[in-house]
């Protein structure tokens, strides 16, 4: 059977931006991207956090932009925001599966989510069928879109009460929530055992609960675990 190409013009090389914070995995994506791409995919521009994304993807007009969802300045989907109305579509690359990281960038505007998990070859196809119009998503993924639209994931609560919260403040979150230990935190994330303590107090603030069990209910009622 001859597999279509989904691209709007074969002919030429889907144009990609990587918009990441971290310079290493940026050149091991565009490696593993020139390798299994070739012909295929053309690596046109690079950003290390979201002002710089959105003046790169405003400069070259990318057909796809990989998006990492947590970046300075804003994350991946102030990226989003600030673009103008064109063609370029988004394809979240991120090391996060939390529920509220997926359902928020899609709501933001990306066509798809995937995990840094995925393989060269697969993230070339991802790359692809997004320029294509196709939505895609690592399949554990799709389920969390699929519920939210089903309804079983309160959507407006999840972002809501995230949106109280800081970067750091849900990292400290979903790990305490996972059942590590305060010195296990500071170890994981590289900060004091006092910084993880003050993290915690205003986490249980915003959230206005009383104790580690009731935040990890809370965590675990919207999938963030």
């Amino acid at each position: 059977m001859t597999t279509l190409d989904p691209r709007p013009d074969p002919t030429r090389p889907v144009r990609v931006v990587l918009v990441d914070d971290h310079a290493m995995f940026r050149a091991g994506v565009r490696a593993e991207l020139t390798a299994a791409g070739a012909g295929v995919i053309e690596i046109v521009g690079e950003a290390g956090d979201a002002d710089e994304g959105v003046r790169v993807v405003h400069q070259e007009q990318p057909d796809v932009v990989l998006l990492d969802v947590h970046l300075p300045g804003g994350g991946g989907v102030e990226v989003m925001r600030r673009q103008p109305c064109h063609d370029t579509r988004y394809l979240a690359l991120s090391v996060s599966d939390a529920a509220e990281d997926v359902i928020g960038t899609i709501r933001g505007g990306a066509r798809g989510y995937v995990t840094k998990t995925i393989t060269g070859p697969e993230l070339v196809d991802a790359i692809v069928r997004v320029a294509g119009g196709d939505a895609v998503f690592s399949p554990r993924l799709a389920g969390f879109v699929l519920d939210a639209f089903a309804g079983s994931i309160e959507v407006a609560s999840v972002d809501e009460d995230l949106d109280r919260l800081t970067e750091r403040e849900r990292e400290v979150m979903r790990l305490i929530a996972r059942g590590y230990a305060y010195k296990e935190v500071a170890r994981e994330l590289f900060i004091s055992v006092k910084t993880v303590e003050t993290h915690m107090t205003s986490v249980l603030r915003k959230l206005q609960l009383s104790s580690r069990h009731e935040l990890t209910r809370w965590a675990s009622d919207r999938r963030l675990l």
